[in-house]
């Protein structure tokens, strides 16, 4: 049963990077593939990358034994070598080694963002060319959207947007990692029940989760390692092949819905730090301190704090894609059901809720009433307008002084 392969998958991944791992900090330091402390990262000593080569053979070696050397699809699209209406596993699995690799050089010798774009854009091409195309997908209560000629072209930009998406938000120790750790199984589960049967996809799926847990036991705070940018690109492209490989082979193919809703974290992450790079004319890719994880950081959360708050939320959003997908609110021909779609309604609008409680609260009024406490320890009559006006002045440009808000005689968390 391929249930019990995909289990069997999950279990040696994450044996087989956790095995590694070490390994691959050892490799690190040879070449000088090292992270040291920054305003824009986390890290607080010089810290070993190249955990992404781990997760790499963790990966190769469970498809080698769990996924097969091609897979059937329900249609064929144009683009893929060989036999129509298949994937070729291991020319796919080839992009993977090819945007690993770019991105451990990168690791080592800083690349230009331009060749780290030309080799993201490569490795999708590969995978197109291996017949990993997104021919349509299906958004809950509009239909199926035909993308006939551009397949191709938009599944690139796919797999690029989800290795840069990634990356960005490998920011602060196992984050990355535990995201997709959560992403992968949401997929695993959503791939094996689809009508049609995407069991390889789901594979797959379950392969990048283990070997995202694999090595989630080393990165974890503190870290012993960072999968740098080989891990983070390299779970990008794996995390969107699985979902356009699912999309490809069933007849009710994967809606769009479900991977923006299982990776909405990391998601809406880049898409606020872009939009705030934007707004002040400065260039998308250049490095800062806006990402959520570095705003929760500056208003007083600890690092375990600020990852188990946006795991909690990835976990609860991939929970709403589960519910979407298993919720019988409609009959698949239109209809839909009063009750269950009273039901979809109510969960839908806690995880609305909860997502703005996380990002508005947590954010802002945390934050003033943190920033009430030092200014006025400072000066004890800051009236409530400059108090009022300066949280909202840092919270828009995300410069602001880093507030400790533990009790004086709280011990400070030590590696």
């Amino acid at each position: 049963m391929l249930y019990l392969d995909a289990v069997y998958a999950f279990l040696v991944a994450t044996a087989v990077a956790a095995l590694l791992t070490p390994f691959a900090g050892r490799l690190a330091r040879k070449v000088g593939a090292i992270a040291y402390p920054s305003d824009r990262g986390l890290a607080r000593a010089p810290t070993p990358e190249l955990g992404g080569l781990a997760i790499l053979a963790a990966v190769l070696l469970a498809a080698a034994i769990w996924m097969p050397s091609t897979i059937a699809l329900a249609k064929a699209p144009n683009y893929a070598l060989g036999t129509a209406g298949v994937v070729h596993t291991w020319p796919v699995l080839g992009g993977a080694v090819l945007i690993a690799l770019i991105g451990a050089i990168d690791d080592a010798v800083d690349l230009n963002p331009l060749v780290k774009l030309i080799g993201q854009i490569a490795a999708g091409i590969v995978a197109v060319r291996g017949g990993a195309v997104i021919e349509d997908v299906t958004i809950p209560f509009l239909g199926a959207l035909q993308f006939p000629h551009a397949g191709g072209t938009l599944t690139v930009i796919w797999l690029v947007a989800l290795m840069n998406i990634v990356n960005f938000s490998d920011g602060v120790d196992g984050l990355a990692a535990g995201v997709c750790t959560i992403d992968g199984a949401a997929f695993a589960v959503i791939a094996f029940s689809l009508q049609g049967g995407t069991s390889y996809a789901a594979v797959l799926a379950a392969i990048t989760a283990g070997a995202s847990l694999g090595f989630l036991f080393h990165n974890f705070y503190p870290a012993r390692i960072f999968m740098g940018d080989a891990g983070a690109n390299l779970l990008g492209y794996l995390l969107g092949i699985a979902a356009v490989i699912g999309s490809l082979k069933t007849n009710a193919v994967v809606a769009l819905v479900f991977p923006l809703l299982v990776l909405a974290v990391p998601f809406m992450d880049t898409s606020f730090v872009v939009a705030k790079r934007l707004k002040y004319r400065k260039k998308p890719w250049t490095a800062d301190a806006t990402h959520f994880h570095h705003r929760m950081a500056a208003i007083g959360f600890s690092q375990r704090k600020t990852v188990a708050y946006l795991y909690t939320w990835t976990a609860m959003l991939a929970g709403v894609a589960l519910a979407l997908h298993f919720v019988p609110y409609d009959n698949t021909h239109g209809h839909y059901y009063l009750g269950w779609s009273i039901v979809m309604g109510v969960i839908l609008l806690l995880a609305l809720v909860a997502s703005v409680y996380l990002v508005y609260v947590l954010e802002i009024f945390k934050f003033k009433s943190l920033r009430t406490i030092q200014l006025r320890r400072v000066d004890p009559d800051t009236s409530e307008h400059d108090i009022v006006a300066s949280v909202e002045r840092e919270i828009e440009t995300g410069e602001f002084e880093v507030i400790d808000e533990r009790e004086p005689d709280e011990p400070e968390e030590t590696e």
